[in-house]
């Protein structure tokens, strides 16, 4: 997964393996720096009440794909790994998003940071 930051956006592109897990059809995501309300690196909540279509899932592994949820629609891409980036979203097809990469901490920071220089 390579994120990076362009024009006001979080562009992020998914390898090809990534986009295969998940069922993605787009290997990348743009997201306006306004439409990102919150950044974070706190577990998010996850249950087995949510419907996942399409995605893959197997616990303690690998969360991949879009997740509808009582808190709305989500993507997620988080493997074994608690690294997480969480973006917290408005005016998008998703209300959140959920990565596990391992510079989490640079990316939260950044993004952060963007959207202070933003507001």
């Amino acid at each position: 997964m390579n994120i990076s930051i362009l024009d006001n956006k979080v562009r992020i592109e998914l390898e090809w393996y990534e986009q295969l897990w998940a069922f993605h059809l787009s290997n990348s995501f743009e997201i306006p720096l306004a439409h990102i309300t919150r950044v974070t690196m706190d577990e998010p909540p996850s249950s087995w009440t949510e419907i996942r279509a399409p995605g893959t899932f197997v616990p303690g592994l690998i969360k991949a794909g879009t997740y509808y949820t009582s808190r709305g629609r989500e993507f997620w891409y988080a493997t074994k790994d608690n690294d997480y980036l969480v973006l917290e979203l408005q005016d998008e097809p998703f209300k959140k998003m959920v990565f596990t990469l391992s510079e989490n901490q640079l990316w939260a920071e950044r993004i952060s940071g963007e959207l202070r220089i933003e507001n």
